[in-house]
């Protein structure tokens, strides 16, 4: 499957897919056209039961992401109104990522800047090249963190880490970036590609249901720690995997001493 649109290309191979912002010239900086391109490939990659684990990768060696193309501000957010109507793309692109219910890795060579790296805040694994550069300078040109990527950036970095990047606008190298819990890892450019996919095609012979509900999990404990009020269903989502053919299945090859070929049902 290959999918080239809005300088965004989704391809998968097997069981897992890839999108790569396709803008080497620009850093890789996103319109708002492929913000919206974006949430589209999220949720076909979502809905697509072949594809267990998505990578989001920039093309070329100079660049995650830039972040937002400033060249279109004037047309797309010079007041409060338009950064309205940006802000809906914005959102909806790192919202689909976030809630996204397969694993999703980030894979940063170079830049990984303003809504590039809350972009890759919203993936599960970061893992980043040595000399890959990591921050958001957004108050360098007068523009605001939204509520979103706060609550996204404060839950990997703390206030402290926060505070760093946001008030300070430092930009990180990738071991302060590792140190702040900022990234997963961080490897020789040289070995990124095979770090990266080899932990993508580990994680696709897992159980892909168990991923999705820790997923869900994970979001529910962020958002009500004190887990409050929970739905019957919320309740119940600890024990429903015991109820699968993948809980059968991977008892059985325990048992029997192989590797368990889960089915995702």
């Amino acid at each position: 499957m290959s999918d080239h649109e809005f300088n965004l290309c989704l391809d998968s191979r097997g069981s897992i897919a890839t999108i790569t912002i396709n803008r080497p010239a620009q850093r890789n900086a996103i319109s708002h056209d492929m913000w919206l391109e974006l949430r589209r490939l999220a949720n076909q990659v979502d809905a697509d039961p072949e594809i267990r684990v998505l990578v989001i990768r920039g093309a070329g060696g100079e660049a995650f992401s830039a972040g937002a193309d400033i060249a279109e501000f004037d047309k797309c957010r010079n007041d409060s109104t338009q950064a309205r109507i940006y802000s809906d793309a914005f959102d909806g692109a790192l919202d689909a990522i976030w809630e996204l219910g397969k694993p999703v890795i980030a894979m940063i060579h170079g830049f990984c800047v303003g809504g590039g790296l809350e972009l890759a805040c919203c993936a599960d694994l970061r893992i980043a090249a040595e000399g890959s550069r990591f921050g958001i300078p957004t108050a360098r040109l007068g523009v605001l963190v939204g509520y979103r990527e706060m609550r996204r950036l404060l839950h990997l970095v703390g206030v402290g880490g926060a505070s760093e990047i946001l008030l300070a606008a430092k930009i990180l190298e990738a071991q302060e970036a590792l140190k702040l819990g900022l990234v997963t890892r961080v490897v020789a450019p040289a070995a990124l590609e095979d770090e990266v996919y080899d932990t993508a095609e580990d994680i696709a012979r897992m159980a892909p249901m168990i991923h999705r509900w820790h997923k869900l999990i994970m979001r529910t404990v962020l958002a009500n720690p004190g887990l409050a009020g929970l739905t019957p269903d919320q309740e119940s989502l600890p024990f429903a995997c015991f109820d699968t053919e993948d809980f059968q299945e991977g008892r059985r090859a325990f048992l029997e001493k192989r590797p368990p070929v889960f089915r995702g049902r």
